[in-house]
């Protein structure tokens, strides 16, 4: 059972990635519990109107700046979520991609070392590749591409999980680090190329649905509510009454930094997903098949056991309800 030791407590707390879709939730829901909020981005995935709702906020504060530069600023507890996550953003430009992860890590790490705040990675289930494990698992190494297209964020990822980990053997950094899989929700880009807002969208303009390969590959759906949940109770569970004192050189014995798996454990193969969305949708479109990217994981699904044991944690918002809220956004989103 996890404990919330301090969370009650007023915190102040930066989020980088603070506008894009999940941070602009995680922001929400901070500022709604009554923490000072820093969002920081540089808005090159994240959008203004995702938090355009808290900027009157006292307790929330925007700052426009990209984590590639260090940023000086006191905090009790930092969430690192800034990085661009589907394959057409972080593509766009791969070698910023990688500068991101691994220069953001430094930064955001070595400002949690200063201040001595708690810092959160939000890593991911890329860091599994096209994984010959299943489910995965935390212990899971992963098989993933070095060299492909997609490593400047699989092993961006990867190596920010390194850092985050060296920092607290040698540095005595009280870190967390999770493995966020598929999110969905409002907020989400209609842009980004993810399964679900490709599919809504091209439901809702009646075009074809595309899906990649035969549409029998899986992916496991988390909606971000349930997500952010997750990550407040990560970020705030402690093993022990006295969290400095822990011994870091034995950290899954005194305390709990992760990884840990966030998503949900339920597969949907990805033809069946188009079928659900058009059907919920009352759309026409057909659906269409296309030779599948390079390095695309045929089945993407956590174990979330450590998630169940140490957070009481499981999702609880089925992909029906969960779907229908995001369709809703778009359709209004697009009036």
């Amino acid at each position: 059972m996890y404990k919330y030791h301090t969370y009650k407590d007023a915190k102040r707390i930066l989020v980088t990635g603070g506008a894009g879709f999940i941070g602009s939730h995680l922001c929400e829901r901070l500022v709604l519990d009554g923490h000072d909020v820093v969002c920081l981005d540089n808005f090159f995935t994240g959008t203004k109107k995702n938090i355009s709702h808290l900027l009157d906020r006292s307790n929330f504060e925007l700052l426009t700046h990209d984590i590639t530069q260090p940023v000086l600023l006191e905090v009790d507890w930092i969430f690192n979520l800034a990085c661009p996550a589907s394959p057409i953003h972080y593509q766009y430009n791969p070698v910023k991609t990688t500068k991101v992860n691994v220069l953001g890590a430094l930064h955001m790490l070595g400002l949690a070392k200063r201040v001595r705040a708690r810092v959160l990675q939000a890593s991911t289930s890329e860091v599994y590749g096209d994984p010959e494990v299943h489910p995965q698992k935390e212990e899971y190494w992963g098989n993933v591409n070095p060299i492909g297209r997609r490593s400047c964020y699989d092993e961006g990822k990867r190596l920010a999980e390194t850092l985050f980990f060296d920092y607290m053997r040698q540095n005595k950094v009280d870190i967390k680090v999770i493995r966020i899989f598929n999110t969905y929700g409002p907020r989400m880009r209609p842009d980004d190329g993810r399964v679900i807002s490709n599919f809504i969208m091209q439901a809702v303009r009646g075009e074809s649905i595309t899906v990649y390969g035969d549409g029998s590959q899986t992916r496991s759906f988390c909606y971000i509510d349930d997500l952010v949940e997750g990550m407040i109770r990560m970020m705030d569970y402690e093993t022990g009454e006295h969290a400095r004192e822990r011994d870091y050189t034995r950290p899954y014995l005194s305390g709990f930094p992760g990884p840990l798996n966030l998503g949900n454990p339920h597969e949907v193969p990805v033809v069946e997903l188009a079928e659900r969305i058009v059907r919920m949708i009352g759309s026409g479109s057909k659906i269409i098949f296309e030779q599948l990217p390079d390095d695309d994981p045929k089945r993407r699904c956590p174990d979330i056991s450590k998630a169940r044991q140490h957070l009481d944690w499981q999702p609880k918002v089925p992909l029906e309800e969960g779907l229908r809220k995001t369709i809703d956004y778009f359709v209004t989103a697009g009036k």
